[in-house]
């Protein structure tokens, strides 16, 4: 039998975009991945839409190496990472051991920040466009653009798409 997926869903403490949560989850639970949900504090975080999930690690006490993949979950309250140093190190040390990162809506600026979308194709909810471009992205305008072991998605309408390509990203 094969080895469960472990996936780490890193949410921001308040307005998280609830479906880009949502969405993965339920499709990635459904090819039987475990689940871990991180975030700044254990508090129950609530969604922009008033979902309402309570994070089960803190980033501090996480190892990207740990996991299969890391996503980042977009929705307003993800800026909150864009210049945050563990997630970039969550980012960057999955990244480096050849792990898939996926990032959603405003969460690929965090990606960008973190140096690892140089030179990869990438989207992101427009408003960020500038952001990835200046990080040495191209911007693709795609709903989900994915590009070796990074996968981004521009937001809640590409919930169930940006899942089904983590999905297939994972072999699962």
């Amino acid at each position: 039998m094969a080895q469960q997926k472990k996936i780490l869903m890193i949410i921001a403490p308040q307005d998280f975009r609830d479906e880009e949560y949502r969405e993965p989850r339920r499709i990635l639970e459904s090819k039987g991945c475990a689940i871990t949900v991180a975030s700044t504090h254990t508090r129950p975080a609530k969604g922009m839409l008033g979902m309402m999930v309570a994070p089960d690690v803190t980033l501090d006490q996480v190892r990207a190496v740990d996991f299969d993949l890391v996503v980042f979950v977009g929705g307003l309250g993800a800026e909150a990472y864009f210049n945050d140093p563990k997630a970039h190190r969550l980012a960057t040390d999955a990244a480096g051991a050849g792990k898939p990162v996926a990032a959603i809506c405003i969460a690929p600026t965090i990606l960008a920040n973190a140096g690892l979308l140089k030179g990869k194709n990438a989207t992101v909810w427009e408003s960020e466009a500038k952001a990835l471009v200046s990080a040495g992205a191209t911007y693709t305008k795609a709903q989900v653009q994915r590009d070796g072991s990074i996968i981004t998605a521009d937001g809640p309408t590409s919930a169930v798409q940006f899942g089904e390509e983590l999905a297939r990203a994972l072999g699962v």
